[in-house]
């Protein structure tokens, strides 16, 4: 089958002809729907050898879903062809955390090696997608697999930043979103999905922003220097009561401060390795400053099934697998709306 794979740090990734995997007892084999191409991928592409644990070559992509095609010895409930995502982060399955479906902080991860299919892992850019446990899978129900795919981390990483903080967005704040690509979109129909906040999007290309009214904002600021003032201007001065940062570069993290109200909360997602002075005065009294990751398998079903409503729906753009360079290049240079999936099998 073809894959595509990081072969070397700091390298092109590239399309090979590989085995398709066995299921072993308790694994489970997937013919891959979709495979999103997340922006995360991109510094995985950039970081050198060490940042990212795990052995070369692996296939890119930890954004999946695709149908049931084996199952190996003792795995029960699962039927051929069954449509279900993937869920990212590969816990140990035993500790506290995973126990209560947060295996995105596992405790026992230093010692896995890898954070899951995708990090370190064969993921989802190939053909077929072996999968280490069946607990890993969700039933998609009628939803469109390919569709869907950016569920399991584009939906399901703002769905946990917003969910902890959802005490906070009572009818009369705001939440300023910032960036508003394949995460930032979704958090903004998340946002409405579970409060009554009002929202801001912020981004610095104006397709962008058209995306952000689209998908339901109720407000949109060019980035810039200006930004800030006009941000506390449409919360009459008080701030937001939460920031979501899916960029996290310096400048995001500085608007970020200059917009949070006291009390509010900032929340970087974003990878962009940006820093904030943590001082008395940096922040106002307060502000939390948090960096959540990814979210629970519990809250990928509550996100899958807001998705079944017609609550939330990902703005996709489809490549075939041969196509997946161009995919990155594309999301690199900021050219991408929502989001590019990666589809091995165009005839589905």
């Amino acid at each position: 089958m073809k894959a595509y794979q990081m072969v070397a740090w700091q390298r092109p990734p590239e399309l090979r002809e590989v085995e398709v995997p066995e299921p072993g007892p308790g694994q489970v084999l997937i013919k891959v729907a979709g495979a999103g191409a997340c922006h995360s991928d991109l510094h995985v592409m950039d970081w050198p050898e060490g940042a990212i644990a795990g052995e070369l070559p692996f296939t890119l992509g930890h954004e999946n879903t695709g149908w049931v095609e084996e199952v190996g010895a003792g795995v029960e409930g699962l039927e051929h062809g069954q449509a279900v995502a993937v869920y990212g982060p590969w816990g140990c399955g035993r500790c506290r955390a995973c126990r209560q479906s947060k295996e995105n902080y596992c405790e026992r991860q230093a010692e896995l090696g890898a954070f899951g299919g995708g990090l370190g892992l064969d993921g989802g850019m190939a053909e077929y997608m072996l999968v280490p446990a069946a607990r890993l899978l969700v039933p998609l129900g009628d939803l469109d697999p390919v569709e869907a795919a950016p569920l399991t981390d584009a939906g399901l990483t703002p769905y946990h930043a917003i969910k902890r903080s959802l005490h906070r967005l009572v009818p009369g704040t705001t939440t300023v979103v910032i960036g508003v690509g394949g995460l930032g979109h979704m958090a903004l129909q998340i946002l409405r999905a579970l409060s009554g906040t009002s929202t801001v999007a912020v981004d610095v290309d104006p397709s962008k922003l058209e995306l952000a009214r689209r998908v339901g904002a109720d407000d949109v600021v060019p980035a810039g220097e200006e930004a800030a003032a006009q941000i506390r201007e449409l919360t009459r001065g008080l701030g937001a009561a939460l920031v979501l940062d899916f960029v996290g570069s310096d400048a995001t993290l500085a608007l970020a401060a200059q917009v949070a109200a006291a009390e509010g909360e900032i929340s970087v997602v974003g990878l962009a390795g940006g820093t904030h002075a943590f001082r008395f005065g940096s922040l106002p009294f307060e502000c939390a400053l948090t960096i959540p990751y990814w979210g629970s398998a519990v809250e990928l079903m509550e996100v899958i099934e807001l998705a079944r409503r017609g609550k939330i729906e990902a703005h996709v753009e489809r490549f075939p697998l041969e196509r997946a360079a161009e995919a990155y290049a594309r999301l690199r240079e900021g050219r991408i709306e929502g989001r590019a999936v990666v589809v091995p099998h165009a005839a589905e």
